[in-house]
């Protein structure tokens, strides 16, 4: 079965927040169940070849969860997304206020859902990504991560890229990458909804760190990256009529 085509982009969809919330909560065990796949069941840990069964593995599920938005119209487990879709989309503030104040908290509520049920069912699953590294430096990274993440997603939907395989396989070996190399000093997260779950886990969900690292850097790079696109993806007469406009102001 193909995916369903999306509905418009700059639409309130209410239903979505349904679809964020059990999507979210899939993703969060879909991680949790190939880590301890690759370090449990088949026993690789500290091995070469570790990461690239993690890598796979993740490609998998990274598939399966592009395809899932496609089915559903737009359920996203990640707050980034969304955010950066519903800026990118010029859909006005009813669907930014909708964004951050019911998409974002149901995939929250989710993913917290979603730890809770993994760590219920699979006691060995673990503690979810932590921090090794100072706060600022970890913030760069974790910002720095998810600004490169957003410029390449953000780029291919204002390009319009249709080719459901080269689009998912781009966007997923890009953040699979950026994820392998963050990974040893924030855990690579790129979701405040992950991150946040197993935070709240361990208890240190309200931490200053936690906050500025996991939810502060990500969501400003989500918004400069977006900007970014934005502004040199215009098409050609919008960028001369605005060139007229501050030239007439100047006059």
């Amino acid at each position: 079965m193909s995916p369903a085509p999306s509905p418009s982009p700059g639409r309130v969809r209410p239903w979505l927040v349904v679809g964020d919330l059990v999507v979210a909560a899939m993703w969060v065990c879909a991680g949790a169940l190939v880590k301890l796949a690759v370090y449990g069941v088949l026993g690789l840990g500290g091995r070469p070849e570790a990461d690239a069964v993690k890598v796979a593995l993740s490609l998998v599920y990274m598939f399966f969860f592009a395809w899932l938005e496609g089915f559903t119209g737009g359920a996203s487990y990640n707050p980034l997304t969304v955010l950066a879709g519903a800026l990118a989309s010029g859909g006005g503030p009813s669907l930014y206020l909708f964004t951050a104040f019911v998409r974002i908290p149901a995939q929250v509520f989710g993913s917290i859902i979603g730890v809770k049920l993994i760590r219920a069912a699979l006691p060995k699953v673990g503690k979810g990504a932590r921090l090794s590294v100072g706060v600022h430096h970890g913030a760069l990274a974790e910002g720095l991560a998810t600004f490169m993440v957003v410029i390449v997603s953000v780029t291919l939907k204002k390009k319009g890229m249709k080719g459901f395989f080269m689009k998912t396989w781009i966007s997923s070996i890009w953040k699979m990458t950026l994820h392998i190399l963050s990974s040893d000093i924030t855990g690579g997260v790129m979701n405040p909804a992950s991150a946040f779950a197993w935070a709240y886990a361990r208890g240190d969900h309200t931490t200053f760190d936690h906050l500025l690292v996991y939810w502060l850097a990500p969501l400003q790079a989500t918004l400069l990256g977006v900007w970014v696109v934005t502004s040199l993806t215009k098409p050609k007469k919008i960028k001369e009529e605005e060139a007229d406009e501050s030239k007439t102001k100047k006059e």
